[in-house]
């Protein structure tokens, strides 16, 4: 496999952005067309950049076994939102970034070929394309994912309810609104099989496994069908290469077993 890094300019976000990919190498591309490799977008927490699942996990060599191509966008601090200073994170996930791989590298980004799975704000951020654009995705993944957000002034510091305030603008009008994780299963409910398959997972030890809870009861409740673990595990690398590796087992086997 190869490693690129790519930094090109986005239209949405107003700025030059880097955008890492894990690739096959020529060798493997004679013995496999890059059209038959999947694509696994992958998302990173709020503290990090595109390069951390590359740096801190195994994804390299989980995709060389299963004949990924692994695709991994940097959303700054963003919650992959379309923000109101008018960068438009999201809308470069779900539009712009897909039209560009498929006129640079040619990929197959049909839906059945195509997952997306993310960490922390990326786990969020990962559910929140599923949920709106279920037309974009078989697969969604959320480790350790922010799925209930509150912005109450007692849970919440006076810096942070303002950088969510640069994100989404009037928190007052946060609830209900199509940024609300909560709100999710309330739109999928009213035809679930129009949805991809959900995972998500939360360490037992994690600050924000509450919310996971809470999230994964309201989908439950509305017939939601969610793939959901706890395990031992705090808010940590260790948690996630544990987790990446466990989501591909359940939805993509590995090359030798497809070929067997």
């Amino acid at each position: 496999m190869a490693l690129f890094r790519i930094d090109h300019t986005s239209e949405c976000v107003k700025v030059s952005l880097p955008l890492y990919m894990i690739v096959p190498s020529p060798y493997h591309l004679k013995e496999k067309p890059l059209e038959r490799y999947k694509i696994l977008y992958l998302l990173h927490g709020l503290s990090d950049d595109a390069s951390a699942w590359q740096r801190y996990t195994n994804i390299e060599i989980l995709a060389r076994e299963r004949d990924l191509v692994v695709v991994m966008p940097d959303g700054g601090r963003s919650m992959y939102a379309d923000m109101q200073n008018g960068q438009a994170y999201f809308t470069y996930l779900t539009e712009e970034l897909p039209a560009y791989l498929k006129a640079v590298f040619h990929l197959n980004l049909s839906r059945e070929n195509t997952l997306i799975a993310g960490l922390s704000m990326g786990g969020y951020g990962a559910f929140k394309a599923a949920f709106l654009r279920p037309d974009l995705y078989s697969v969604a993944g959320s480790f350790s994912g922010a799925l209930a957000l509150s912005f109450e002034s007692e849970i919440v510091d006076e810096e942070r309810m303002k950088e969510f305030s640069f994100v989404f603008g009037d928190l007052s009008r946060f609830p209900g609104s199509l940024n609300d994780p909560l709100t999710w299963p309330e739109m999928a409910a009213k035809d679930p099989e129009r949805y991809p398959a959900l995972y998500a997972a939360c360490g037992l030890q994690d600050f924000l496994l509450e919310a996971n809870r809470a999230f994964v009861n309201k989908a439950r409740a509305l017939g939601i069908s969610l793939a959901y673990v706890e395990e031992p595990g705090i808010h940590d690398w260790h948690f996630w290469n544990s987790q990446i590796a466990t989501f591909l087992d359940l939805y993509v086997k590995p090359a030798s077993q497809t070929q067997a």
